[in-house]
């Protein structure tokens, strides 16, 4: 579990792990067009989208492969978001992911930057790689600009699980 970030805090956010009971809290990520307007997945009913999500997410829970983290508001205890690291494997390289997604409710706020930003910090301080990735939508600005402000350059464009992507990269060492 070297990769979760249980029990770390940043200035508003509180990391944990994401529990079953948080399902219907992030059923609107789903239901949101938005969300999933640039995966191949986004023919899934919410429901279905949801489940298999949260099947991802338990999946690299249980085999070491960190995870997303619940995001919670430190000052009113909402839901707002997942972030995390994930081991990830593109163009046959393994690869450190920082990956974020946001509650609709909750987007243009800042979260996303700061989930992804600790993400970083955590990494260096436990020397989890030298260099961390996004994985993120050709066509995925919002995603994108919060990369850039992770100070994560592009890297290349790729093809992952069928979807267009970019690469962004950052040094960690």
């Amino acid at each position: 579990m070297a990769y979760l970030l249980i029990g770390e805090e940043s200035e508003r956010l509180r990391y944990r792990k994401l529990m079953p009971s948080d399902f219907d809290t992030w059923l609107p990520f789903h239901k949101d067009p938005s969300s999933t307007q640039h995966w191949s997945e986004a023919s899934l009913n919410p429901e279905e989208a949801c489940q298999k999500w949260f099947d991802k997410v338990f999946y690299r829970y249980e085999h070491h492969l960190g995870g997303l983290n619940a995001l919670v508001d430190k000052h009113n205890g909402q839901f707002i978001g997942q972030c995390g690291l994930l081991v990830q494997t593109v163009d046959n390289q393994q690869e450190l992911e920082i990956g974020y997604s946001i509650l609709p409710a909750y987007r243009n706020k800042g979260y996303a930057s700061e989930a992804a930003q600790k993400c970083r910090s955590f990494a260096k301080e436990n020397r989890l790689a030298k260099s961390l990735i996004s994985i993120i939508h050709i066509h995925n600005m919002a995603s994108q600009t919060v990369a850039i402000k992770n100070g994560m350059v592009l890297d290349r464009t790729t093809t992952y699980h069928n979807n267009p992507v970019a690469i962004f990269r950052v040094s960690i060492q």
